[in-house]
């Protein structure tokens, strides 16, 4: 008996002391994992990864950008519905334990021990699957698991269940790139949380378990064993009733993709948005959950998309069909499905679809698309190639249909449900030409619409900003400014006739009329309302090349970029069509050097305002400080690839001219001034900042004046159908007809249409400015103008009213004549000059040499 006694009292003293190490042990890890926990509190300042939200000026969503789809909620808009269906399957104890589900461990110990899995169910509290997400890795291991529970513990005591069970529903992840319950509601629903059913909720709560391979699109049968079982759990729980039970599992699945749908299609400009954001603001952008608005206004960019998608379709049926665009050597036996697997990956591009042709004869072609969708062309598809499908496409060519469709005929019965629309599929091709339109308020640079080509899925190439193309007769009114600012008049008489200029190495340059005629003397208004080349060159031949070059800089151009020849009369510079906008607001401002920009507003993930545009305007009868003529230097503000963002850090100025007194009431309201004169003030004060001045005002008056000639009676009059007197422009081609332009103003708007090939390839004979482009000006400009007012054309101070003869020559008062306006300072040369008749006698070629 004594040794059974002492048996058990060694046994005991064996028991205590393992106990005794145990803890030791358990107490050791527990300062040394505990040491190495986060600070949890950090949790309430989490910032969720969230996409960047682009919008028109009006609020609508215009682009998302981001791999990551979350849109977090607080808890209180959950509602208690959806709580319960994710509560029933991952921790139904979750209001009752401290972080760990003590009964839920003991269940995985036992299972860990009676079986040979690895990995068992239960034992994870919604509060340690937080813990795991925000600060673990997935390793799978006891100390892993271990610093779980004392990081859910120590969460437990810092933070509410409320807070916990946000966090929990916002960061789970729910397949399909959606990241917390918000997103996974939008995107397997295309509803908000509030709208949920009882079947969609559970849907949504089985999911984190097998987000990749148990959602309800990639693997329905197993999202509905899941969904059906969380029904029971929520029924066993005493949150839904039996007969909720069974009207939730009668449901079928009908889960299916929704993409948050974009309101506004602007992708070239929405691109720009996601590039200027980076460059401000870093590469993480996308991840920050920025809100941008932009200048963009949703009719006016649908008007410029659809114009200029019309205006590349009407020029390319000019030419006929171009032939398939590839072809593929279909099997006998291949069905419609094998033809359209073809077609992965090849975008449909502003409307028309791919498609391959199954069959051609008899007049007709059926085509299958890339969904599946099988069609049959007739003749009438076809109609504008003046052939039948059957003569134009072959048995596995790869050609573009456009849908289209037809509203039928309303029915007489007000109360019966309006028909179905017809649909009818037409023949297309990818037009061979590209093209850009831009349009933007000349007053303040503000972007109102901007295409960048045919099709953004097609090519990313931003044709607008990125394209540096001859601006050829489009240029010419950057000229005869600067001529107008050296004295010429617009009633000044110029010859058009022919001209050498030979140069050092002995070759003779002679320009020549895209007509190939020549008029004679005439009046400069006249020769650039009808495009006269050689009045152009000799008008810059007169001013001086360097001069001109000088002054058609302060128009936004950089001077490097401009020949240093006459070849600049002719348009030769290379230039994006976005610089040429610039510069021809500065004609329709009163002569303001204006930057164009498209950010309004950029706001945080909390809604607060972390940059507001206040850029620079132009203020007709304001003075800016620079003086026209004299080198005007860049505004103190942040200017990426050109586009006013907002306010950059101040800059070292190069020395400048002492600049003119501004205006008392300009001074009397400056805080601060750049080297430009410009009035600077903070955006939250929201003050007005003058512009640059590029060039006198006067003169501005006097383009705009002689634009608008262009559209009355010269090459620009197609423009008169939009019967509005305020319309001016000008018209530009190139040499071979390689680009075709319009660039002109109305309203409050300057827009530029350019039309050319990317391989710099001839457009076709006699494709001027005014077939391939104007029609496209003219169709976005009559939707952007509707119910506008018309632009203002105030006579600016300093301007005199004259009456010209015919040859340019001042008349006494009411002899007659045709009035004009000149620069009262030019008015004395004028007035010196005799009327002695008009010679409208061709000048004999003239030969200058350049030296």
């Amino acid at each position: 008996m004594p040794s059974l006694k002492r048996l058990l009292r060694w046994l005991a003293i064996a028991i205590l002391g393992l106990g005794v190490l145990g803890a030791l042990t358990l107490a050791t890890l527990y300062f040394v994992v505990s040491a190495r926990l986060p600070d949890v509190q950090t949790l309430r300042d989490i910032e969720m990864q969230e996409p960047l939200y682009v919008y028109a000026s009006d609020g609508r969503l215009m682009a998302l950008f981001g791999e990551t789809r979350r849109y977090p909620v607080q808890i209180d808009e959950v509602p208690d519905q959806v709580k319960q269906a994710f509560i029933a399957i991952e921790d139904a104890r979750f209001y009752d334990h401290h972080g760990i589900d003590y009964r839920g461990v003991a269940r995985a110990v036992w299972l860990l021990a009676t079986t040979s899995d690895q990995r068992v169910p239960g034992g994870s509290t919604i509060t340690q699957q937080v813990a795991r997400q925000f600060f673990l890795s997935s390793e799978y291991s006891y100390t892993r698991k271990f610093a779980e529970m004392l990081l859910a513990l120590k969460m437990e005591r810092e933070l509410s269940k409320d807070e916990i069970l946000e966090l929990y529903l916002n960061k789970s992840f729910f397949g399909n790139r959606a990241y917390g319950v918000a997103a996974a509601a939008e995107f397997y629903y295309g509803k908000t949380l509030d709208q949920l059913t009882l079947e969609e909720s559970a849907v949504l709560a089985s999911i984190p378990k097998f987000p990749s391979s148990g959602n309800p699109i990639t693997n329905p049968e197993r999202a509905r064993i899941r969904r059906d079982y969380v029904m029971v759990r929520m029924r066993e729980l005493g949150y839904i009733d039996e007969a909720a039970e069974r009207e939730g599992k009668a449901t079928a699945m009908h889960a299916r993709p929704h993409e948050r749908p974009v309101e506004v299609y602007a992708p070239y400009v929405a691109e720009m948005v996601r590039q200027e954001m980076i460059a401000r603001y870093g590469g993480d952008v996308l991840t920050k959950g920025y809100h941008v608005t932009t200048t963009i206004d949703p009719r006016h960019q649908a008007a410029a998309e659809a114009s200029l998608r019309q205006g590349l379709v009407a020029y390319d049926h000019r030419y006929g069909w171009s032939g398939a665009e590839q072809s593929f050597e279909l099997g006998a036996d291949e069905d419609a499905a094998t033809a359209a697997e073809r077609l992965r990956g090849m975008p449909a591009q502003s409307g028309l679809r791919p498609a391959v042709v199954l069959r051609s004869g008899d007049g007709t072609a059926e085509v299958v698309l890339a969904d599946g969708t099988t069609v049959t062309l007739d003749a009438e598809s076809s109609a504008w190639t003046r052939r039948a499908p059957s003569a134009l496409v072959e048995r596995g060519d790869v050609v573009r249909v456009r849908r289209v469709e037809t509203p039928a005929q309303a029915p007489d019965d007000d109360a019966a449900p309006a028909p179905e629309p017809e649909v009818s599929w037409l023949l297309g091709q990818l037009p061979r030409a590209q093209g850009t339109i831009i349009s933007m308020e000349y007053d303040t640079g503000a972007l109102h619409a901007l295409v960048g080509g045919f099709s953004f899925a097609g090519q990313k190439f931003n044709r607008a900003t990125q394209a540096r193309r001859q601006p050829g007769s489009a240029f010419k009114p950057f000229i005869f400014s600067a001529a107008l600012e050296k004295g010429f008049t617009p009633a000044s008489i110029v010859p058009d006739a022919p001209v050498v200029f030979r140069m050092r190495r002995g070759q003779d340059w002679r320009p020549g009329n895209a007509d190939g005629r020549f008029m004679g003397p005439m009046q400069l208004r006249n020769a650039l309302a009808l495009s006269r080349n050689l009045v152009s060159v000799r008008v810059l031949d007169a001013i001086g090349v360097d001069y001109a070059r000088r002054y058609i800089s302060h128009f936004g151009f950089d001077e490097s970029e401009l020949p240093p020849n006459l070849s600049i009369s002719l348009g030769t510079p290379s230039l994006t069509p976005l610089d040429v906008t610039r510069g021809y607001a500065v004609f329709a401002n009163g002569g303001f050097r204006v930057t164009p920009w498209f950010i309004s507003e950029v706001r945080d993930r909390n809604g607060e305002v972390v940059f507001e545009a206040n850029p620079a305007q132009a203020c007709r009868g304001c003075g800016s400080g620079a003086r026209p003529g004299q080198p005007v230097a860049q505004a103190q503000r942040h200017v990426v690839d050109g586009f006013n963002f907002g306010p950059a850090a101040p800059a070292a100025a190069a020395p400048e001219p002492e600049p003119e007194p501004a205006p008392e009431a300009e001074t009397a309201a400056t805080d601060a001034a750049d080297e430009d004169g410009i009035v600077l003030r903070e955006a939250d004060d929201a003050e007005f900042i003058v512009a640059p001045r590029a060039i006198d005002e006067r003169v501005a008056w006097q383009m705009v004046s002689m634009m608008r000639d262009v559209v009355q009676r010269g090459t620009g009059t197609a423009a008169r159908a939009l019967k509005r007197d305020d319309v001016g422009g000008k018209t530009g081609s190139t040499n071979d007809y390689r680009d075709a332009w319009f660039v002109g103003f109305g309203g409050d708007l300057v827009t530029t249409v350019w039309v050319g090939r990317d391989d710099n390839r001839s457009l076709g004979r006699r494709e001027y400015g005014g077939r391939a482009a104007l029609p496209i000006w003219i169709d976005y400009m009559g939707v952007a103008l509707e119910d506008q007012p018309p632009m203002p054309h105030d006579r600016p101070e300093g301007l005199v009213e004259v009456s010209v003869s015919a040859g340019g020559r001042l008349l006494p008062p009411g002899s007659g004549g045709r009035t004009e306006y000149v620069k009262a300072e030019d008015l004395e040369r004028m007035a010196a000059e005799v009327d002695d008749g008009f010679d409208d006698a061709m000048p004999p070629e003239e030969v200058f040499d350049i030296f």
